[in-house]
């Protein structure tokens, strides 16, 4: 069972969530405690499932051109199924980079990342061909990042489920 977060927790997932690649003895500095105590507590918060992994965040446009699209989705019917069957199927596409079921006029968010228009647009004829519950989809181009996610305001967050604050 896993333990309420305290400063110090939430200090260590401000860290990681910044700078994954970050050297045990660079991070106990940061939280102003000695190397083997913030490493303890950083497997502490992956054993009990708060740090879920690591990666690069790797600069594409260096790599290859491409698109950024975000994609508003409505299915047919909401029949379990018709749910199961869409969300299947976007899984074996690994062009769709997110997906997210939202509330709303709309039931699916998805980012897309394809080499250009007419490859995302291949990958939209493609799912309609599969006949997975797909009435209708919007389609909004990234035309420049504005504001890219850093850390989680994990403080205000946690202040906000407080009731006592």
């Amino acid at each position: 069972m896993s333990r309420p977060l305290d400063d110090r927790d939430l200090q260590i997932l401000t860290v990681l969530s910044r700078e994954g690649r970050i050297t045990k003895a660079e991070l106990a500095r940061r939280i102003n405690l000695s190397a083997t105590p913030a490493w303890e507590r950083m497997k502490r918060l992956e054993a009990e499932g708060y740090i879920e992994g690591y990666r690069a965040e790797v600069a594409l446009a260096r790599i290859a051109p491409h698109v950024t699209v975000f994609v508003t989705v409505e299915l047919d019917n909401h029949r379990a199924e018709t749910f199961r069957s869409f969300e299947q199927a976007i899984a074996r596409h690994e062009e769709i980079q997110a997906a997210w079921a939202i509330g709303g006029g709309y039931d699916y968010l998805l980012k897309v990342v394809s080499r250009d228009i007419d490859s995302y647009q291949r990958l939209i004829d493609a799912l309609l061909a599969e006949r997975i519950g797909l009435r209708r989809y919007f389609t909004y181009v990234v035309t420049k990042d504005v504001k890219t996610a850093s850390a989680p305001p994990f403080e205000a967050l946690i202040e906000a489920a407080d009731p006592e604050t």
